[in-house]
C-alpha cells in the first residue's frame, strides 16, 4: 500500500532536521531517509534573489499527484515535498524532498524522481532581482532539467 505524501507550499523558510525527525519518529521499519534541500545561488555574482510565484491550490495538488506517483514507484514509508514561494534571498532555502524506505535506492530514486520534476514542470514562476537592481527577469527551465525529466519518462 503505498503512502500519501505530505505537500506543503510555504513561504516561510523549513527546518531539515525537524521534517527528517517528522517522518522517522518511532519508524522501526526505515532503514534510510535521504534528504535533498535545494538552496537559491548566485553563480555570477549578480543575483540578489528570487521570487517565486505560484497558483495556490494548483502547485499543491501538481506536486500532489507528482509525489503520489513517486509513492506509487518506489517502496517508501514516507515522503515530503516542500516547495517555498515568496522573494527568497541568496543562500536561502528553496525546496526539501525527504524520501524514506526500508532500503537506500528506494529514497535515492524518489528523491531524485522529485527534483527533476520539479525543475522543470513544477508549476512555479522564477523571477531574479539582481543585485544591480535592473530587472533579471522570467527564468526559463534548462535543457538540461528537460532531459533529466526525460529518462524518468521513457521508465515508466
Amino acid at each position: 500500500m503505498a503512502i500519501t505524501p505530505r505537500i506543503s507550499v510555504q513561504e516561510q523558510d523549513f527546518d531539515t532536521a525537524a521534517e527528517i525527525e517528522r517522518i522517522s519518529d518511532g519508524r522501526k521499519d526505515i532503514g534510510a531517509v535521504v534528504t535533498f534541500s535545494g538552496k537559491c545561488r548566485d553563480e555570477q555574482g549578480t543575483l540578489v534573489a528570487l521570487e517565486l510565484e505560484h497558483y495556490p491550490g494548483m502547485a499543491e495538488a501538481e506536486i500532489g499527484r507528482i509525489a503520489a506517483e513517486a509513492a506509487e514507484r518506489w517502496e517508501l514509508l514516507g515522503l515530503t515535498v516542500i516547495h517555498r514561494y515568496g522573494k527568497i534571498p541568496v543562500g536561502e532555502n528553496i525546496v526539501l524532498v525527504v524520501a524514506a524506505s526500508k532500503s537506500r535506492a528506494a529514497s535515492f530514486e524518489a528523491a531524485n524522481f522529485l527534483m527533476d520534476y520539479l525543475k522543470s514542470r513544477a508549476p512555479f514562476w522564477k523571477k531574479e532581482h539582481r543585485v544591480d537592481g535592473q530587472d533579471g527577469g522570467w527564468v526559463e527551465a534548462k535543457q538540461s532539467d528537460e532531459d533529466a525529466l526525460a529518462v524518468w519518462q521513457k521508465q515508466s
